[in-house]
């Protein structure tokens, strides 16, 4: 048997009260075609891949297994640009009172656009790949772009950022004091606009599109397993403020309402806030503070979403907090298929949940995890590989020099000065 390294995982079940579930209907097939008919209209846009990994499935007896790869999302190697390019979509469409389903690529990219709308400054922060994502909508669409990063932030996912014309540094702060710059930094602005994936009280609107505009995957999945005559019995999704869980979870709960697949939230241990606010249970959310270092970048958030959250603690079964060993190995399963298996490559914040599923099918010490989530050969499990190689030294760190899988471990000299 496989042995892990380090920290295990701990998880939770879902023993959280239910509410009236307002923010679900945000997420209804209804509104993801919306965003989905949105991103069609872009030249660069093509459907992702949905990769089965047969001997995977059987080497962990399991009924299949499938990966949604976004690797290939726009050119960017990321989802993000799903969300940000969809919410720039939106916010345009109410300034300039149209529906926006009359608001397509060759709408924003016109001439005519230009003069009455002119330029706007769409300000984010990021941990790397929402940031390119903003960047990359807003120099296309003919806008500006602000994009402040926190401190641990690659140089690599720095200049991508620079690279679509946006201005981005590397703050000395956490991901969520840099969202809360950027927002500042946005409000003294002239026509300075926040467009961050994150949610809190009294800013809804934004992160609700966002959150629609990842719908595009998840609808692109659900029709490839269609084609392959299979439903999910599980969802597998990793969350840093929750977004593309909450869009996720949202959509296979509205398009299986009587009988939805299990759903099953992935964190990083170092900021695993949804799994604290699960533990608490009280239906309150929990924040994380700190550096939160972790190679999982793209998850170092530790303040839930609102709008997700409501969502998650609604319909997710278990949430889970796993080290960074996992999201390692996870990286590494993709790498190295099994014989017949498409090779994915996904990077630290794509990797988690296949990491977490091998552990749940392979270690005995979760056992107790398999059974509560009833994984055996009759399952059908979906997961999403967030990412690709976006920050290829740590990607060749992780696949050529075993890092989190020795005793060579990221951050240790910065956590062991706390």
């Amino acid at each position: 048997m496989s042995k892990s390294p380090g920290a295990s995982i701990q998880w939770v079940p879902n023993n959280i009260t239910k509410t009236d579930d307002s923010q679900l209907k945000n997420m209804s097939l209804e509104e993801m075609q919306k965003a989905s008919s949105f991103h069609k209209s872009f030249p660069q846009y093509a459907v992702t891949p949905l990769t089965r990994l047969d001997g995977l499935a059987a080497q962990l007896g399991l009924g299949r297994v499938y990966v949604k790869d976004e690797s290939y999302r726009f050119g960017l190697n990321a989802f993000k640009v799903l969300g940000g390019s969809y919410a720039i979509a939106r916010h345009i469409a109410k300034e300039t009172g149209k529906d926006i389903r009359d608001v397509d690529y060759a709408f924003l990219t016109s001439d005519k656009l230009r003069e009455t709308f002119g330029q706007a400054t769409f300000f984010t922060a990021t941990d790397g790949n929402h940031g390119r994502g903003v960047a990359w909508a807003a120099n296309k669409l003919g806008q500006k772009c602000v994009v402040r990063m926190p401190k641990g932030s690659t140089q690599t996912r720095l200049e991508n950022i620079a690279k679509e014309n946006a201005t981005v540094t590397i703050e000395d702060m956490n991901y969520d004091d840099c969202v809360r710059l950027a927002a500042k930094e946005a409000s003294e602005a002239e026509r300075g606009i926040i467009i961050q994936d994150t949610a809190w009280d009294g800013y809804e609107e934004i992160p609700t599109w966002i959150m629609q505009g990842y719908g595009t995957l998840a609808l692109e999945a659900d029709e490839q397993l269609a084609n392959d005559g299979c439903r999910p019995t599980h969802v597998f999704i990793q969350a840093g403020v929750g977004s593309l869980a909450g869009a996720v979870v949202g959509y296979f709960a509205n398009r299986f309402a009587d009988n939805p697949p299990v759903m099953v939230v992935a964190e990083a241990k170092e900021a695993d806030c949804l799994y604290q606010s699960a533990v608490k249970a009280d239906g309150s959310r929990v924040n994380v503070t700190g550096d939160m270092l972790t190679i999982m970048a793209g998850l170092a958030c530790g303040e839930a979403n609102t709008v997700s959250w409501d969502i998650l603690k609604n319909h997710v079964d278990v949430f889970a907090s796993c080290p960074d060993w996992v999201s390692a190995n996870g990286t590494r399963i993709y790498s190295s298929p099994m014989r017949g298996d498409d090779r994915v490559i996904s990077g630290e914040s794509g990797s988690v949940t296949m990491g977490l599923l091998h552990a749940i099918m392979t270690m005995p010490q979760y056992k107790d995890l398999k059974e509560a989530l009833k994984l055996d050969a009759d399952s059908k499990v979906l997961l999403v590989s967030s990412e690709g190689d976006t920050d290829p030294d740590r990607y060749r760190e992780i696949t050529w020099e075993g890092l989190c899988g020795t005793d060579k471990e990221p951050f240790a000299d910065l956590k062991n000065d706390k």
